[in-house]
């Protein structure tokens, strides 16, 4: 018996306000429901999922990725909707999102909103971004970046069985409808390959093969793959670079595969060199046997120094494929995505997509920054240098001819050593091929009227450009003189946010998913890194730590920037019995444009997972 008074009884937690999800809007329309309009009313007693992504960034296509299986399991109860919320004016056209989503396969309805009129709406400040609503039209968890698939399951078996239980959960087919096929030779192509018999090797990205064509551009000598998504000795999925080794044989980047295979012409052969067909996370070793280190989304490859090197898109990261040791490793970058030269391994790069050698140079069309840039070697210490020719940064971008300080590309995919050392940069979402000549500093602009090249190649004394929206090569004689094009500039169309001088908090709200809790066995599970463009925005509060908030103080005489801010933590299955947990790892990206304001806002917070209180 316990004579001691009784503990009081904890005051229950007080209730988190429920929040409508507000109905979505945008001017583009509908794609993937047969013309009809949808509202979240209409889709009262489904679980929808918002997918906030534009065709551009190379995480929004992770996560579309991530989403097919939770797509197809809970099909009758889940609609996921994808908002696509431009960031880039060429990706403000309706014709280009209508390409995106078949390019992408994306089996979902789609909704255009070239004004983020619905990301504004949702406080959205990353892409991508997932809203999870639940069936009755509550937003009940949001998730930024990538690698949130395992928690989204999870919480929608949670709301299936909640809901199931109160009546309030509707099954049955979804809205979405497909659109009608269309038959063309090769289906938005990415990268080009003149082989030594003349004929041209192309990456049929969106139909998973390989395609010989003749020198003729035109007529199909054979296909390489069985055409379905996979990664089998028959498959790919959407391989993109060719880069034709030493002994004949082409290496390919089989981007969603994360991996690189060797195709043979010579017995029609294909093997997988480097790769696990897992994507790489923080964490993960970035050196060793080639077949045991994991990739991420390798867009391009080039033979240059006696080694493969790799546009690594998904991680911002340039590495090196050595056939002769069977190894890869890092040799440029640090995963953080930004414009920012220097010794090549402590440099910046943004969704690295096209590479070309040329002698001491190896030329990268930087398509996040809207920039030409170009790997060197640095002295005499064996180590490289990365340098950049055309661009100033993530959020400028146009098109604008002249000395190079001042002009400007839009997500060039594509870049091109021309004879005279001169370089063609395909400038995708300008149609245009561009020209930069490193002797005068100049760019001019050779062709207009491209619908979304991705790549380019020498065959004679023309240049064959893979025009990736047309469906097909386009062969052109290289002009003498460039293409006069009126200028023009942008800056991304997000709005900055105001916030308050002096010390402002940032706050990264990250809770871990249901089931699961931080995984600090080995140390801190969280990791934050902050910088600023320009780095004097920052008084203090830039590095890295592993708080997941931070105190940042701003310098009084910068008034407008970017914050870079780079979050990450890792969860494990909370279950004592079990040795082994599944763990799993969330991160995330941010560039904040940022205006310092007299009463602007002194916290900024950033949603990982969850909701911010």
């Amino acid at each position: 018996m316990n004579d001691a008074a009784p503990a009081p009884t904890p005051a229950p937690a007080p209730r988190r306000a429920r929040l409508r999800a507000p109905e979505l809007i945008g001017k583009g329309g509908w794609l993937n429901t047969g013309g009809k309009e949808l509202s979240l009313a209409e889709l009262r007693g489904r679980i929808v999922i918002l997918d906030f992504w534009t065709f551009c960034c190379i995480n929004c296509l992770h996560v579309l990725d991530e989403l097919r299986e939770l797509e197809e399991k809970h099909r009758d109860t889940v609609v996921i909707i994808g908002v696509h919320s431009p960031k880039f004016v060429h990706e403000a056209e309706h014709a280009a999102v209508v390409d995106a989503v078949e390019r992408y396969e994306v089996h979902h309805p789609v909704l255009d909103d070239p004004e983020l009129a619905t990301w504004k709406q949702y406080a959205v400040r990353a892409w991508p971004t997932l809203v999870v609503i639940d069936p009755e039209g509550y937003i009940v968890a949001q998730h930024a970046g990538e690698g949130h698939a395992h928690a989204i399951e999870r919480l929608v078996e949670e709301l299936e069985a909640e809901h199931e239980a109160k009546g309030t959960l509707r099954r049955g087919d979804g809205p979405y409808v497909a659109p009608e096929p269309v038959a063309t030779d090769l289906r938005f192509p990415g990268k080009a390959l003149v082989l030594p018999s003349g004929n041209l090797l192309v990456s049929d990205s969106t139909r998973h093969q390989l395609v010989e064509l003749a020198a003729d551009g035109e007529t199909v000598v054979r296909r390489i793959g069985s055409g379905e998504r996979g990664f089998g000795p028959d498959a790919f999925s959407e391989p993109q670079g060719l880069a034709l080794l030493p002994d004949g044989r082409v290496v390919v980047a089989d981007t969603v595969n994360h991996a690189l295979r060797v195709f043979d012409p010579a017995t029609g052969g294909v093997e997988t060199v480097a790769g696990t067909g897992r994507q790489w996370w923080q964490g993960s070793p970035t050196s060793g046997p080639a077949l045991e280190v994991d990739l991420s989304s390798p867009w391009d490859v080039a033979w240059w120094q006696g080694r493969v090197w790799i546009a690594m898109a998904g991680v911002h990261q340039l590495w090196t494929w050595d056939p002769e040791t069977g190894t890869v490793e890092v040799s440029a970058g640090t995963t953080s995505e930004g414009l920012h030269d220097g010794p090549a391994l402590e440099a910046w790069l943004a969704q690295p997509s096209g590479l070309a050698a040329a002698g001491d140079r190896l030329w990268i069309a930087d398509s996040e920054n809207s920039a030409l840039r170009y790997v060197e070697p640095d002295g005499d210490g064996g180590g490289y240098a990365l340098r950049t020719a055309v661009g100033t940064g993530l959020f400028d971008f146009g098109h604008r001819d002249g000395d190079a300080a001042q002009a400007l590309l839009q997500h060039p995919l594509g870049v091109t050593a021309l004879p005279d050392g001169s370089v063609a940069v395909c400038d995708t979402y300008n149609h245009a091929l561009r020209r930069y000549d490193p002797a005068a500093g100049q760019v001019t602009t050779l062709a207009t009227d491209l619908r979304e090249p991705s790549d380019a190649v020498l065959a004679g004394e023309d240049i064959v450009v893979v025009e990736s929206a047309r469906h097909r090569l386009t062969r052109l004689r290289l002009p003498e003189e460039a293409v006069r094009v009126d200028a023009v500039a942008h800056r991304t169309q997000r709005a900055a946010t105001e916030v308050a001088p002096g010390t402002i908090r940032l706050d990264v709200v990250f809770q871990a998913p249901s089931g699961q809790k931080l995984d600090t066995r080995y140390g801190p599970s969280t990791r934050l890194l902050v910088s600023s463009t320009p780095p004097e925005l920052l008084v203090a509060g830039e590095g890295t730590g592993t708080d997941l908030f931070r105190e940042l103080a701003l310098n009084p005489e910068v008034t407008e920037g970017v914050l870079h801010v780079s979050a990450m933590a890792a969860s494990c299955d909370d279950d004592p019995a079990n040795e082994y947990p599944a763990c799993h790892v969330h991160q995330q990206d941010w560039g904040v444009p940022v205006t310092v304001v007299p009463g602007g806002a002194e916290r900024l917070p950033l949603v990982l997972a969850g909701l911010d209180a």
